[in-house]
Parts: structure tokens; sequence; C-alpha cells
């Protein structure tokens, strides 16, 4: 059970952090969650990261929630449950788990899974103190590499035309699971800018472009980066509501600052 390898324990997330958890996934884990246990006296299954689900899957979910099978556990998570629908809420005991402090998050991941000081480090700032996440990255060296192309992608971003923008949002648009990954990268990167900007304590999450968070808090003023973080905030919220994503991603290259 702790390698999450159990025979009786099923693992559903989307495919990558930041993609979307589609219906036939969840026809499948019903279809699972059927059958008797293998070896255990329940059948577990975990549904990570479920404010990823699409409509169609959450709702497919309802009818499993209010009736689950005898001899069945499911456990879903989120970070809010402000960002799953009422109904999936008012069929579940909300559990609200606090993140670990990011030293203490550090000093495991160094101890109880070898992880350098300096990667672990890193990693425990990018979680915010999720133990489940910083494990994710950890283990998968790909979700590092491609947050620090996003990130450059980015950088370039705010130096480019509007015709460069606009040629590298219609790229975009056609990998809906990378898209959305990459404006989690950089929501999280313009939430530290703005948190270096107001001068606030609170530790950033991406240690490794201090600098170049810096440099822009020197060139940008605190209102800038805040419309920066409400238009990525805004730019989440209408994908998630199916809204042209073209148009959408277009809205926001016209709206990312110029550096």
């Amino acid at each position: 059970m702790e390698r999450m390898s159990h025979p009786d324990l099923a693992i559903l997330q989307a495919e990558q952090v930041g993609g979307t958890l589609k219906v036939d996934q969840i026809r499948a884990l019903q279809h699972n969650l059927s059958l008797s246990p293998y070896s255990a006296a329940y059948r577990v299954a975990i549904l990570l990261r479920f404010e990823e689900a699409n409509p169609n899957a959450a709702n497919a979910l309802l009818k499993t929630l209010e009736e689950p099978p005898s001899r069945v556990i499911l456990v879903l998570t989120a970070e809010s449950s402000e960002r799953l629908m009422p109904t999936i809420v008012s069929r579940c005991e909300v559990l609200r788990l606090r993140p670990l402090p990011l030293d203490v998050l550090d000093q495991g991941l160094q101890t109880l899974w070898g992880v350098p000081p300096q990667k672990a480090t890193l990693i425990a700032h990018l979680s915010n103190g999720r133990p489940g996440y910083a494990l994710s990255l950890h283990n998968d060296p790909d979700l590092l590499v491609k947050r620090s192309t996003w990130l450059d992608d980015q950088r370039q971003l705010l130096n480019a035309s509007i015709v460069e923008r606009f040629a590298y949002a219609e790229d975009m648009v056609k990998d809906r699971e990378s898209m959305r990954g990459a404006f989690a990268v950089w929501l999280s990167f313009w939430r530290d800018v703005m948190l270096c900007a107001s001068g606030t304590s609170t530790p950033l999450s991406n240690l490794d472009r201090v600098e170049e968070i810096k440099n822009l808090t020197s060139h940008l003023d605190l209102a800038s980066v805040q419309r920066t973080v409400s238009t990525l905030e805004r730019t989440f919220d209408l994908l998630e509501r199916n809204v042209n994503p073209r148009l959408t991603v277009e809205v926001l290259m016209l709206d990312l600052p110029r550096h």
C-alpha cells in the first residue's frame, strides 16, 4: 500500500499535473470497483487532484459516490473543495489536510527518500508543502524539465512581439494538457513575483528563478503584477468552462506585460 501498488488499490489522476481527468477513466474505475477485493477486506480508490476532472467525469462519479459498491472506499483529493462541483462535495466527508512546513518536508525528502539537499529544498518549495506532489516532482524528472521549458518560453514571450506571441498561442492550444500545465507553472511564478514586489516574508516557490523574479519586480509595479496574476487565474477559469481556447490564450498573450 505504501508503494501504491496493492492489487486492491486503484490510483486515478489526470495524465499530468494540470491536465484533465476524463470520463473514460471514471468508467474504467467503476468497472474495477464492481469486482470483489482480491486480497484485502476493501477495494480502495484514490482520485488525485479531482478538481482536474472535466464536468462529464465528475458527473459520472456522482452515482458511485451516492451508492458506492459494498466493500469499497473512495478518497478524492483536491487543492480546495471550492474547486469541486457542489454535488460532489455534498456526497463526501471533507477532511482538510494542511501542508507540511517547508523545512520539515525538505528534511523528510532528504532523509526518507534520499533526495539531494539542493533538489529537496527546491521541490519542497515548488510543492508548497504537499508531500505527494513533492514526490511526483522527485520521481518524474520530466516534470521539472517541462517546468523549465515553460518558464523559459514565458521569459521569451515577455520580450516578444504580438505576432510572435500569437504564433506561440496557436501552437499552445494544440495540446490542451500541456497548455494547462504551462499556465499552472506561470501562475506559480507570477505569484512569486507578486510576493516579492509586495515585500512579504512569505517563502517563494520558484527558488531557482529568484534573480529573474527580482528583475521583474524592478521593472514592474505591484499593480501590474497583480493584474498578471488575475489574468492567469481568469484564463484558468475560462478554460475550465470550455470557452474558446485559442481566443482565451490570445487574450492572455495581449495582456502579458512587456519586459
